[in-house]
């Protein structure tokens, strides 16, 4: 989940203030600083290339009023092309919403890939479904509602699940992304891909204490924090902070 930038000076001009509340009403999901450079990377390499039934669901999506938390364009196409890149088959996403990050997977899976798919709000799932099984993809999705940690626990009994994704996307409660990182990293394969979305929080992790930020954004700025240092200090994985949407830092899993 993500929102706009925040001001990170109480000196910040009226421009920039104008800019903040375009971007509110946009969804804009980028940390560059200007409308004009993030439009033109829509525009030129994204919009252009995006399937039609994601520009069908990312416009479903823009008019639900929670509309903030979905993944931004520019992130479901980089998404699509990395598990291409990992030739990624059996995957795992915490955190689904509409499904747009969903779909962006599903697409890029071969036809006998698989997602099992989390999220304790099946009604916000359903709202993109039809745009999935459209698509010809809802095949590839084991849709599971409810809290994800007991499910992770389970499959952690289970010996054969240890090592067994390729890929495992997180746009889930920020409070809880170390418990995931604790669980998954044990059921992602040696060489296999966690990628945890909203590590820069909207710019949140820079901001001084006074900043004037919203409740939300102030009370998961901590374990967003926290999170990025026990990635950084963890020995078992490789990792790249990428400032792309709400930024996504890639864990690669080498021991």
């Amino acid at each position: 989940m993500a929102s706009t930038n925040v001001q990170n000076g109480a000196d910040a001009s009226k421009d920039s203030t104008k800019q903040v509340s375009r971007h509110q009403e946009v969804g804009h999901k980028s940390l560059l600083q200007s409308d004009a450079l993030y439009q033109y990377i829509l525009e030129t390499s994204v919009y252009p290339r995006e399937p039609e039934s994601m520009r069908e669901l990312r416009e479903i999506t823009a008019k639900h009023p929670w509309n903030l938390m979905t993944t931004s364009a520019d992130e479901g196409q980089f998404l699509n092309l990395l598990l291409k890149l990992i030739n990624a088959k059996n995957t795992m996403e915490i955190g689904v919403y509409t499904g747009y990050s969903l779909l962006s997977t599903a697409l890029a899976l071969p036809d006998d890939g698989k997602i099992i798919a989390m999220d304790i709000n099946r009604e916000n799932y359903e709202l993109g479904l039809p745009v999935i099984q459209k698509a010809g993809v809802a095949h590839k999705i084991d849709f599971r509602e409810g809290p994800a940690l007991p499910v992770l626990d389970q499959m952690l009994e289970n010996k054969e699940m240890h090592g067994s994704f390729d890929f495992i996307f997180v746009d889930a409660d920020k409070d809880n992304y170390l418990n995931y990182h604790k669980r998954l990293i044990d059921l992602v394969k040696i060489g296999g891909v966690i990628g945890y979305d909203n590590t820069l929080w909207n710019g949140s992790v820079v901001a001084p204490p006074d900043a004037p930020l919203r409740k939300y954004v102030r009370y998961y700025r901590d374990f967003v924090i926290e999170l990025n240092k026990a990635l950084a200090a963890d020995p078992r994985i490789e990792i790249s902070q990428i400032p792309v949407g709400d930024g996504i830092t890639l864990c690669r899993r080498v021991s």
